[in-house]
C-alpha cells in the first residue's frame, strides 16, 4: 500500500511539474517584411517593427525581411511562408504584390499589410490617412498664400498608394476652395538628394513660386537646400510629411518660410504588428486602421521633438 501511495504521488507531482509547459502560452509566427532603406522613415519602419516584436517577449517568434523590388520581397514572402510564418506585416512598396499576397491569403496566413493599399478581400491594413494628409496640405498653403497663387506639386508615382492619395486630397481639396491655383507638378523621391536635385532643376524653369506641396519630410529638406543654394525669396511655404526631428528642428529657424510636416510617423508600425497578434489570437479587429493627420509646425513642433526618435 505504501508503494503504491508512493508512485500516485510521484505521477501527481510529475503532472504538476509538466502542467506549466502544457498549457504555456501559445507562441505565433509573425514575420515581416520591408523595403531595403532607402531613407530614414523606412529604417525607422524596421526599427518600430522590431523592437515592437522584442517587447512581445515569448508570445511571438519573428523574422524580418528587407528587399529592394517586388520580385524580392515575393521570394522573401515564399521563404517565410516555409519558414511556418502564421502572420506577415507587409509594407509593400511596390507594384506586382497582389498576386503573392493573395497566395498567402489562400494558404491561410493573416496578412497586415502596412501603410499602402492592396486590393485584396482579406487583408488588414493599418495607415496613416494619405488623403487627409493632402487635404490639410492644401487648406495650409491656401492660408498662407492665398487663392491665386503658383504651386509646385511634388509626387512620387513609384510609391503608389502613398503618393496618389496624398496628391488626390491636395487636388479635391484645392478644387473646391482654390480652383484658381497655378499648380505645377513634378516626379521626385522621397530622399533630400532628390528634393535638392529635382527641385533645383524646377527653380530654373520657373521664376515664381509660392508654395511647394511636398509629401515627404525628407524631399522638402533638399527642397529648403535648393531654395537656399538658388537665392530665392518668394517661396513662402513647404510641407512635408512623416515626422523627421531634423525637419522639426529647422521650423522655427526660417521665420521667412513656413514649414510644414503632416504628421505621419513610423510607430504606426507597432499596431499593425499588434494587430496581427489580436487576429492569432481569435479577438475581433476591424480591417482598416486609420491613424489621423496631426499638422506640425513653428507653432507647436515643441511637443513633438524627441530625442530617441530614430528618425
Amino acid at each position: 500500500m505504501k508503494k503504491f501511495m508512493l508512485v500516485v504521488l510521484s505521477l501527481a507531482l510529475v503532472v504538476g511539474y509538466a502542467a506549466p509547459s502544457v498549457f504555456a502560452a501559445e507562441q505565433y509566427k509573425i514575420g515581416v517584411l520591408a523595403p531595403a532603406v532607402t531613407h530614414g522613415w523606412v529604417a525607422a519602419v524596421a526599427y518600430e517593427a522590431e523592437s515592437r516584436l522584442k517587447e512581445l517577449g515569448d508570445a511571438v517568434s519573428y523574422r524580418i525581411q528587407t528587399s529592394t523590388n517586388a520580385e524580392e520581397m515575393t521570394a522573401q514572402l515564399d521563404d517565410l511562408m516555409t519558414w511556418g510564418a502564421q502572420a506577415i506585416v507587409a509594407f509593400p512598396q511596390w507594384e506586382g504584390m497582389e498576386v503573392p499576397m493573395e497566395r498567402a491569403l489562400d494558404a491561410g496566413i493573416v496578412i497586415v499589410n502596412f501603410d499602402i493599399v492592396i486590393d485584396l478581400e482579406g487583408i488588414y491594413r493599418v495607415s496613416g490617412d494619405n488623403e487627409d494628409m493632402g487635404v490639410q496640405g492644401a487648406h495650409y498653403i491656401v492660408d498662407k498664400v492665398g487663392t491665386d497663387a503658383t504651386v509646385v506639386i511634388l509626387e512620387v508615382p513609384t510609391s503608389g498608394s502613398v503618393s496618389a492619395l496624398r496628391k488626390k486630397g491636395f487636388l479635391d481639396t484645392v478644387a473646391e476652395i482654390a480652383p484658381n491655383l497655378n499648380l505645377l507638378t513634378y516626379a521626385t523621391q522621397f530622399t533630400r538628394e532628390d528634393g535638392l536635385k529635382d527641385f533645383s532643376d524646377i527653380l530654373i524653369r520657373n521664376p515664381r513660386i509660392d508654395a511647394v506641396y511636398s509629401m515627404d519630410d525628407e524631399t522638402s529638406l533638399g527642397v529648403l537646400q535648393a531654395i537656399r543654394e538658388a537665392g530665392r525669396t518668394d517661396i513662402k511655404v513647404i510641407t512635408g510629411g512623416g515626422g523627421m526631428q531634423e525637419y522639426f528642428e529647422l521650423m522655427p529657424e526660417n521665420d521667412d518660410i513656413w514649414i510644414q510636416s503632416a504628421l505621419y510617423s513610423p510607430r504606426m508600425v507597432r499596431d499593425a504588428v499588434d494587430v496581427a497578434l489580436q487576429v492569432l489570437r481569435g479577438e475581433t479587429v476591424e480591417e482598416v486602421k486609420i491613424i489621423p493627420t496631426t499638422i506640425v509646425d513653428r507653432t507647436n513642433y515643441l511637443q513633438f521633438l524627441d530625442a530617441n526618435s530614430p528618425y
